[in-house]
């Protein structure tokens, strides 16, 4: 699972860098650009999500351990 949602992540990462390239900073809410600029959101976002979701398990591993640990 981690290293599922690093792959995750590095892709959205790349997508991002993808569509830097496609935004025109003169008109930057018209046609392609407007495009390029959800898309960098919404990789964005699965960064965001990808992180919660690794915290989160880290934290699940860590009461697991302590449960464990007080039986």
């Amino acid at each position: 699972m981690k290293y599922l949602t690093i792959i995750i992540s590095i892709i959205a990462f790349g997508l991002m860098i993808f569509n830097f390239t496609k935004v025109n900073l003169d008109a930057p809410f018209k046609d392609d650009s407007l495009i390029a600029l959800i898309t960098i959101l919404a990789s964005l976002c699965v960064i965001l999500m990808m992180f919660i979701l690794r915290i989160s398990k880290r934290i699940e591993q860590k009461v697991k351990e302590r449960n464990y640990n007080t039986n």
